[in-house]
């Protein structure tokens, strides 16, 4: 699939450079997008499909060559899978959950870009700070089995059991992270704004779980 839409990119690089004269550009960038997020694994055992948004600026040293710096918030709802073992210690099956990802990154593109149609790929990296949040305060109490959705949402373990006494509500986990990608862009109205369809893969090695995820974004550039 990821060498699919590689080669497709690279289609669409070419014969928007060759078909179409070039557009102009500004000596600065700037764009924001609605997203889903759909997480990979193991993330994906945790957490399912969320949504979010991403807003950034930064420079084009020429119509080929950026620096953007960006930033992006996605919200990650929890699986049924990460919230039974802490339902069933609780004795309560009220308790739901969510993520928040919050990322700052500093970022490359390379783009070709015609008349109307453009195409872009792009990459980088930066901070990764995601939270855990339950919808309660959760105490541990004695003899709990550490399954892994205990140290999803920022509990530790030793011998095999939940350690006890322990009262965590939101949680949260630093890491430097990469992503790469790319993306199409259509002209709308007067050069040089855009609207852009991106999806971009993002990994961090965060605490106890890493994060991995595709995101797909939707929105206008200039």
């Amino acid at each position: 699939m990821t060498s699919n839409l590689l080669r497709a990119l690279a289609v669409v690089i070419v014969t928007s450079s060759i078909i179409h004269a070039q557009d102009s550009y500004e000596k600065l960038n700037s764009h924001i997008g609605v997203l889903a997020g759909f997480p990979l694994s193991p993330t994906n055992e945790f957490v399912h499909t969320g949504w979010g948004v991403a807003a950034g600026a930064g420079y084009d040293f020429n119509s080929h060559h950026a620096i953007i710096f960006e930033f992006m918030w996605n919200r990650l709802y929890a699986t049924e899978g990460s919230l039974q073992p802490l339902r069933q210690a609780l004795g309560s099956s009220d308790l739901s959950g969510k993520s928040n990802l919050y990322v700052v990154t500093g970022n490359y593109r390379y783009e070709r870009r015609g008349k109307v149609f453009g195409a872009y790929l792009i990459g980088g990296g930066g901070l990764y700070y995601r939270t855990t949040n339950p919808s309660t305060l959760i105490v541990t109490g004695s003899g709990i089995p550490c399954a892994p959705a205990w140290m999803w949402w920022g509990f530790s373990c030793s011998s095999g059991t939940v350690n006890p006494n322990q009262s965590l509500g939101s949680v949260g986990s630093n890491a430097f992270g990469g992503n790469g990608g790319g993306g199409v862009t259509v002209r709308v109205g007067q050069s040089p704004w855009r609207m852009y369809v991106e999806s971009r893969y993002h990994y961090a090695p965060n605490k106890n779980v890493s994060t991995k995820l595709v995101t797909v974004t939707v929105g206008i550039r200039y």
